[in-house]
C-alpha cells in the first residue's frame, strides 16, 4: 500500500456499531475501534501518509439502513477504498425481542449485492468485512445464522472482486487460546484488544491484495 499511499486518498469505512465505536463523539469523528485503529497503523508505518479516513459507521444499523443512508455516506463520499461492515444486526434483531427488524439471509444477499453493484461505478477499492460472533459453541443458534451471513459476504467478495477480510476464523483462534470475555465481553461487540484483532486482520488481508 506504499505506492497508493504516495498520492491524497479517501477511505471510507461503513457499517454497524462495531465501525462507529463512538465516532460521532470523537472530535476527530473516528470513533475508538478498528478504524482508529488501522490509521494508527498507518501513520506509524508512514508519518506523511496522506490518507483521509472516513468512518460512517453507525450503532444498530442493518442493510436496510445501509441503503437508506448509501447516496450521502458513499457514492457522494467518493471513496479510493471503501471498507463495509454488515451482517450481525440483521441475525441478532431475531434474538433480542425486535424480529421485526431482522434481516434474512435472502433479503441480506439481495440487498448487500445492489449496494455493491452500486459501489462498482465508483471504481474504487472493495473491501468486505463478514460479520462474526464470539461464541465457542458452534452450533448456537445466533452462531449459525452470522456464519450463513459471513458465507454470504465470502460469495459477493468472489462476484465483484473485493478483498475479504474474515474475522470468525481470526477470533475462534483468539478464544481457542484465552476467554471469549477478554474479545467480546457480549459476544457482539470487541474489547479493545478484539479491536486491534479485527485492525490487523483488515490490514494484512488488504496488504496482500495490495502490496503497492
Amino acid at each position: 500500500m506504499t505506492a497508493a499511499a504516495n498520492k491524497p486518498q479517501r477511505w471510507v469505512f461503513i457499517g454497524d456499531s462495531i465501525t462507529d465505536t463512538g465516532r460521532r463523539e470523537d472530535p476527530e469523528g473516528y470513533g475508538d475501534g478498528y478504524v482508529s485503529r488501522i490509521r494508527e497503523q498507518l501513520l506509524v508505518d508512514d508519518p506523511a501518509c496522506p490518507i483521509e479516513f472516513m468512518n460512517r459507521g453507525v450503532s444498530g444499523d442493518t442493510v436496510r439502513d445501509l441503503r437508506q443512508r448509501w447516496q450521502s455516506d458513499v457514492t457522494a463520499l467518493k471513496p479510493d477504498l471503501l471498507s463495509v461492515k454488515i451482517g450481525v444486526n440483521d441475525v441478532w434483531r431475531s434474538f433480542d425481542g425486535a424480529p421485526n427488524q431482522a434481516v434474512n439471509a435472502e433479503e441480506y444477499r439481495a440487498t448487500l449485492r445492489g449496494l455493491l453493484g452500486e459501489a462498482s461505478i465508483l471504481e474504487c477499492r472493495l473491501v468486505l468485512v463478514t460479520p462474526f460472533l464470539v461464541e465457542v459453541d458452534k452450533a448456537d443458534p445466533m452462531r449459525l445464522e452470522v456464519e450463513n451471513r459471513a458465507r454470504i459476504v465470502g460469495e459477493l467478495a468472489d462476484e465483484f472482486g473485493a478483498v475479504l477480510v474474515a474475522l470468525q476464523p481470526a477470533f475462534d483462534a483468539a478464544v481457542d487460546a484465552s476467554t471469549p470475555q477478554r474479545w467480546a465481553p457480549d459476544r457482539v461487540h470487541p474489547s479493545g484488544a478484539g479491536h486491534l484483532l479485527i485492525a490487523q486482520t483488515w490490514l494484512s488481508a488488504v496488504r496482500a491484495a495490495y502490496p503497492d
